[in-house]
């Protein structure tokens, strides 16, 4: 399945029982309906939000095939399959994709370790050299303690099996990254607060925490881009980002589950060292939400 006009990406919770013990797969099939129907083009399954320190491998292996049966090939399915190890990276890279239904694989930035750019390009080199998923790199700073630079990524983007980028840093990267790669090399920005920016400049969207709330707004968002209404399109993100930021006010994914949860969506707790929000926490959030 290919990319194209695919600017909405959620990356989605894994929902969990409510003892956050298992992943509940019932909940993940009414979540992942409900997200299509709101707008999701596509989505990042075992990423950050989706709480991969906490998922064992086989936890992993099964949730990424349930998710793909789910999905059934309606929207493009993107899979975590990152480490700090990069033996591990590739070995799970290369097992994942043997799972039916996958269309590519996010690889973050060795955290941790704290490799310089020349570490990062023989890490991402070696994963893509035995992946039969196409690869999106995922530069995160804020976890993983360094920080890719732009110069890397261009360099990364000319590396057979690597198609994109998930890109959080500021619009001063993300504007290089649009100018200095080829056209069809995906740039999704993973801040919320940019999705509208950085579909302006020319990169494919954002895959976002919001769109579990707000798909419906961020939908209509980037219709208005299409239809060149840049008015209608900046009153929506100037309305979103108060609640896109206050999705963040605690350690994420508590905020988006918690609102999940009070929407109906039910997908449980998180799993420690993630808490649960506490009442005071609760009210807070939906206030600003608004919901």
């Amino acid at each position: 399945m290919t990319f194209d006009n695919v600017d909405l990406m959620t990356a989605i919770v894994t929902p969990f029982d409510d003892l956050a013990e298992r992943i509940d797969f019932k909940r993940l099939e009414d979540l992942i309906n409900h997200l299509i129907s709101t707008g999701s083009k596509g989505f990042v399954v075992g990423g950050t939000t989706g709480e991969t320190p906490t998922l064992t491998h086989d936890e992993k292996i099964e949730l990424f095939t349930r998710s793909a049966q789910i999905i059934n090939e309606r929207v493009p399915l993107i899979v975590g399959t990152g480490s700090n190890n990069t033996r591990d990276t590739a070995e799970f890279t290369k097992e994942v994709g043997t799972i039916k239904g996958i269309d590519a694989a996010l690889v973050v930035v060795p955290y941790y370790n704290k490799p310089n750019q020349k570490g990062m390009i023989a890490h991402f080199k070696a994963v893509a050299k035995q992946s039969a998923l196409p690869i999106i790199i995922y530069n995160i700073p804020g976890r993983t303690g360094v920080t890719m630079a732009v110069e890397t990524v261009v360099t990364l983007s000319h590396v057979d099996k690597i198609i994109g980028v998930k890109q959080c840093t500021d619009i001063d990267d993300l504007g290089q990254l649009v100018k200095l790669t080829a056209d069809d090399f995906l740039i999704y920005s993973g801040e919320d607060n940019l999705a509208l920016a950085t579909k302006e400049i020319g990169g494919a969207g954002v895959i976002s925490v919001a769109s579990h709330v707000y798909g419906d707004e961020m939908s209509k968002m980037y219709a208005a881009v299409d239809r060149g209404d840049w008015q209608a399109a900046a009153k929506i993100q100037q309305d979103l980002t108060p609640k896109m930021k206050a999705l963040f006010m605690y350690p994420s994914p508590a905020p988006v589950k918690a609102a999940l949860n009070h929407l109906g969506y039910q997908v449980g707790g998180s799993r420690l060292p993630i808490l649960a929000l506490n009442e005071t926490e609760q009210t807070k959030l939906f206030k600003i939400l608004e919901i």
